[in-house]
């Protein structure tokens, strides 16, 4: 296989396992994120399976986004999969007493993050007249649960700008979808309770959550159908998991 996989978020997560799944499944890689440290681990540990190249870039910044995804050498220029993984929530407080910066942070990052490097590959997709784009939602942009206020609206502004893209590419050649899973045990409640490791373990204890990998292998399944398949809104969840706050713990 000669296609390209761009993976957002690669550093570590859900990313770092879709990396590692696209690799097995022959595609090369170019890997994103901002830590280059944890990007060359990555890398190191994929080269023997596929030719992987590194950005380091916050996708908060467009500019960089841009200069990084220009940057990309002859080799990795034409991206084949694109899969808009990286995304983070920050903090869990009642509305009127939330943080801006947290605010921000997740808007930033989750809703204009995504679009910033969509906008940079989608053009060459819609030139070739083929692509895959997977957009890495949430629960939480299926519903609302207390004190996930923002969070959720940036996770519900996902599910609309994937229905958005698969309208506006209909008929392309580009295939849109939108993985959303429910609780991953991942770095995410160490993130969003801000290093509170103890506060973060208790997410996922009592039952077994869904693992990076889970996700990945989703991801490979996905982008490797038949071209008339487009698998456009994907909802999983762990199976002790109904809801956003209905989780069987034992």
């Amino acid at each position: 296989m000669n296609k390209t996989a761009l993976v957002t978020g690669a550093s570590s997560g859900i990313g770092k396992a879709t990396a590692k799944a696209l690799a097995g499944a022959g595609y090369r890689l170019v890997i994103c994120g901002r830590r280059k440290e944890a990007l060359e681990t990555l890398k190191n540990k994929l080269s023997g399976k596929t030719e992987v190249h590194i950005l380091q870039f916050d996708v908060r910044d467009k500019e960089k986004v841009k200069e990084a995804i220009q940057s990309l050498p002859q080799d990795f220029k034409t991206i084949d999969v694109l899969v808009n993984n990286a995304g983070n929530a920050h903090g869990l407080d009642p509305i009127q007493t939330g943080s801006i910066e947290d605010w921000d942070a997740m808007i930033d990052i989750n809703v204009k993050g995504l679009l910033y490097v969509s906008r940079e590959i989608i053009p060459q997709m819609v030139e070739k007249g083929a692509g895959d784009i997977i957009n890495i939602g949430s629960l939480a942009g299926k519903e609302v649960y207390p004190n996930g206020n923002v969070y959720s609206a940036s996770k519900h502004a996902v599910d609309a700008i994937n229905q958005g893209m698969r309208i506006d590419l209909n008929g392309k050649g580009i295939r849109v979808g939108a993985i959303n899973p429910g609780l991953v045990e991942t770095n995410f409640s160490e993130v969003r309770f801000k290093g509170d490791s103890e506060r973060a373990k208790s997410v996922y204890t009592g039952f077994n959550a869904l693992k990076p990998e889970d996700i990945a292998e989703i991801v490979a399944f996905v982008v490797t159908r038949p071209p008339h398949v487009n698998i456009a809104d994907l909802l999983v969840l762990p199976t002790a998991q109904a809801t956003s706050t209905i989780v069987h713990k034992e």
